[in-house]
């Protein structure tokens, strides 16, 4: 009976090893190509094939969740979520707040609008431009061009219907994302030089994690290199930005 008892006492610890809770990620999935709703009403997208190759290293599973980008941050330090992938720039305010893991991508923004309107971003004065509300285009704009006026959205897919329809003159947006966009908007152009401002964009985009939960940002960074090295990572970036 003893030898019984220890039998199922370390299947049970087995069990329990290998059960091990599932990182919980977040993201704001109205951003093709990084995030967005597939036609199955799944989230998709660049950051959501990199954090499940990412959960595949590290040998656990993941789940995802659709959350509004300007409360990811709050959502994740109380501890709604353990990670936040979803195109987000490192920056040091937002770095006060959580841990980011090492740049996963390499980031400039760009403005957009329609054919015909605009020549020069100095033909923005007064203007109204549309952007991710709590995004750093948002802060940018606000703080380098007080000029322009700013337009928050829940979603960049919003913003973008209300440029068509005249309702904006503008767009301000991750250069990738707006690359997207443009490919089925023939209608829009960019406007200017895309932007690298390390102090908003330059520093690339990261994963977030709470400041106390070094232990995830560690595996996190360990499987981010794993991926890089061993082709994975690339064949991701691939699919999602094809050359």
């Amino acid at each position: 009976m003893k030898k019984v008892v220890a039998i199922l006492l370390l299947a049970g610890a087995a069990l329990s090893a290998q059960a091990a809770d599932p990182i919980r990620f977040a993201s704001s999935a109205t951003y093709p190509p990084f995030e967005f709703m597939d036609k199955d009403s799944n989230i998709t997208g660049f950051d959501i094939d990199l954090a499940k190759a990412l959960c595949k290293e590290m040998k656990t599973e993941c789940t995802f969740s659709n959350h509004a980008f300007d409360s990811l941050i709050p959502a994740l330090k109380f501890r709604r979520y353990d990670a936040v992938i979803s195109g987000m720039d490192i920056t040091a305010e937002r770095s006060k707040q959580v841990l980011f893991s090492q740049p996963y991508y390499a980031n400039s923004a760009v403005l957009i609008v329609r054919k015909g309107t605009m020549t020069s971003v100095d033909q923005m004065k007064g203007k109204k431009v549309g952007m991710e509300n709590g995004s750093t285009h948002q802060k940018y704009m606000n703080e380098k061009h007080p000029e322009i006026k700013t337009v928050p959205y829940d979603s960049y897919q919003t913003a973008v219907i209300d440029l068509k329809n005249g309702r904006l003159d503008a767009v301000f947006g991750d250069t990738a994302a707006v690359n997207e966009w443009l490919k089925t908007s023939p209608e829009l152009v960019t406007l200017g030089e895309h932007i690298a401002d390390p102090a908003y964009f330059g520093a690339g985009l990261g994963i977030a994690v709470r400041q106390d939960n070094t232990e995830l940002m560690n595996k996190i960074n360990t499987a981010l290199e794993a991926v890089k090295k061993d082709g994975t990572y690339q064949q991701i970036s691939h699919k999602w930005f094809p050359q």
